[in-house]
């Protein structure tokens, strides 16, 4: 069996230790879910790396992406042992299949930004909290606009820097309003910038340090748990 770090590689699979800092809030979030057998929707997945987050964790998860999962998804819950737990499904964000109250939890990381607008990014949030039932938590982590030199950065060096929609850490928090409550933690900020995963894990330890200390604006990240009232 894999050790944590690797399960933690295979979770987050790039910025690993920036992207990480969210599981605390996410624990404390799940804490409150009923006993028994859960569910879970993990959205916008590719390779799969929060389904298997969620199957360690006992839900029965559904591992989807707009075009389906990868191979490399399926491989990798194979390698964690966690295969029994888990489907795989086509599904658009916009437009989820399922029925209303049918997840104890969704999941999202690095997702919205891909859909280029407010308006899609508003239509996937309302989406996601039909298919939650009553009670259940939303828990995401999304890229922030982070300072000038990010935005420069990404024009220069970013291809899909021209479609994404990376979210404003104070005008977005709208896209949040249909759930009843949400707790949330911003980092990130010089990891950011760097070139390799070695360097991109280097300098999460310094923003460790720094991100809290400067404007919350200037953050790469947003991570949070977002829930559903139980009426």
């Amino acid at each position: 069996m894999p050790d944590d770090k690797a399960f933690l590689r295979a979770c987050f699979q790039w910025e690993v230790r920036s992207w990480s800092r969210a599981l605390p809030l996410w624990q404390r979030a799940m804490v409150h879910l009923p006993a028994g057998q859960r569910t879970a929707l993990a959205l916008g997945e590719r390779d799969g790396g929060l389904s298997l987050y969620l199957a360690r964790h006992g839900f029965l998860t559904v591992c989807s992406d707009l075009h389906g999962p990868t191979e490399d998804a399926r491989r990798l819950h194979r390698t964690f042992g966690v295969e029994q737990g888990v489907s795989y499904e086509a599904i658009d964000a916009m437009a989820i299949h399922w029925a209303d109250k049918s997840f104890d939890v969704v999941i999202f990381k690095s997702m919205l930004g891909a859909l280029g607008s407010k308006e899609r990014q508003l239509q996937a949030i309302r989406e996601m909290h039909r298919v939650l039932k009553p009670g259940g938590v939303l828990l995401f982590a999304e890229n922030l606009r982070g300072t000038a030199v990010h935005r420069f950065l990404r024009r220069r060096f970013v291809p899909w820097d021209r479609y994404w929609r990376y979210l404003d850490l104070h005008a977005d928090r709208d896209l949040f309003a249909p759930f009843g409550r949400i707790r949330e933690g911003s980092t990130g900020l010089l990891a950011n910038l760097g070139r390799t995963e070695r360097q991109r894990d280097v300098l999460a330890c310094v923003d460790a340090v720094v991100a809290p200390i400067v404007p919350a604006g200037w953050r790469t990240i947003l991570f949070g748990a977002a829930f559903k009232d139980r009426s």
